[in-house]
């Protein structure tokens, strides 16, 4: 796997525009749409903008817009890509999602929010070959992408990894997230996969960062109500709503799950939620964003699979200077899945040697982190 390439010059992100807000200014300001990227932005009300400013070399992505506005840019050298009828999802987005956008609709339950719909599909569509859903979902996960750099844009982030079977209501969930707060806490940007279990855990204690201590022990009571996400997501995701709705305004953090899991909802406490079509450029993206460091909780296959991924470009220095790589709990990684000991032969005589730690517990993890540089 090749690793993950390096965000466009940010030369080529200021000629995006992505909001109405956005296009209104630009309109104001420059007088024109020259060579700009319009991405998922309804246009139907700024007919007599697109009748009026040059759009030359301008690409409209997924932007709805009067046929006699689409006519006109068309004619003037502009390519546009029309809105796809009939989708549970918009291919063209030009931002992350929101917990509240992937589970609107829950009060119907889980079955009827745009992410089963989205995972529905999914499934619908690689079972039957469909070539243009292919390239319907690359499309998506690219912009998804896109839109992920630019929030995380000079951000120290932090990836949390850890199985999804860790429960509300058990020690280990509370370890994670009170991890998730330190981070948050120390000024990093915590990001995980997005999906229940240790990462939930972590994106509610990045939540809880601004917040007294006594915040997140009320919040791991009240979650522990619903402790896992089977058999219900429906009470799972109104539980962590319940938590949001009673102390708004939480951190900010990034979880970065995927529908290929479809058993796995993501949780609602990551404020900007990127959720991919394809694992693997999930979970790349998610190593390769992880700038600051990468803290690996217990897990099994998945995190084994994750703590190399990792090891790959660090051992090879293909995306500059090894990044920390701290595991916690010594039992678990060198008794029960050795991958420590191979982590630490790999490291020997490498610049990886200086930036791996093993610790004991959660709590450990933090310091560990600063110590090796993050």
């Amino acid at each position: 796997m090749h690793p993950t390439p390096a965000p466009p010059p940010r030369a080529a992100r200021g000629r995006e525009i992505a909001s109405l807000a956005a296009f209104d200014r630009v309109a104001a300001e420059r007088g024109s749409l020259a060579g700009y990227r319009v991405q998922a932005v309804d246009l139907t009300d700024r007919t007599s903008a697109l009748l009026r400013l040059d759009t030359a070399d301008a690409v409209f992505l997924g932007c709805p817009m009067a046929p006699e506005a689409a006519a006109r840019v068309r004619a003037t050298g502009a390519l546009v890509f029309p809105p796809v009828p009939g989708l549970p999802f918009d291919p063209y987005r030009g931002r992350p999602y929101t917990p509240e956008e992937l589970f609107a609709s829950l009060e119907e339950g889980y079955e009827a929010t745009p992410d089963a719909r989205a995972h529905a599909w999914f499934r619908r569509t690689t079972g039957d070959g469909d070539v243009f859903a292919s390239m319907l979902r690359a499309i998506h996960d690219d912009a998804v992408s896109d839109a992920l750099d630019e929030i995380l844009d000079g951000c120290r982030v932090v990836g949390v990894m850890g199985g999804h079977a860790t429960e509300r209501g058990s020690v280990e969930y509370a370890g994670a997230a009170r991890l998730g707060r330190s981070l948050a806490r120390a000024g990093f940007t915590v990001a995980t996969g997005g999906g229940p279990g240790a990462m939930e855990a972590a994106n509610l204690g990045a939540y809880a960062a601004p917040f007294a201590d006594s915040m997140l022990e009320e919040a791991l009571v009240l979650l522990a109500k619903a402790p896992s996400f089977r058999p219900s997501v429906t009470e799972w995701a109104r539980a962590a709503f319940e938590v949001r709705s009673r102390r708004p305004g939480g951190s900010i953090s990034v979880g970065i799950p995927t529908w290929f899991y479809g058993h796995e909802p993501p949780n609602p406490f990551a404020a900007h939620i990127a959720k991919y079509f394809a694992n693997a450029t999930r979970e790349d993206g998610l190593l390769a964003r992880s700038t600051a460091g990468v803290v690996f909780l217990p897990g099994a296959a998945g995190t084994v699979q994750e703590i190399f991924d990792n090891a790959t470009p660090n051992y090879y220095e293909s995306r500059g200077e090894p990044r920390p790589m701290v595991l916690v709990d010594r039992d678990h990684w060198t008794r029960e899945l050795p991958a420590w000991p191979l982590l630490r032969s790999l490291a020997a005589g490498r610049a990886l040697e200086s930036r791996i730690a093993l610790v004991d517990s959660i709590d450990e993890a933090p310091d560990a982190l600063l110590r090796l540089g993050g």
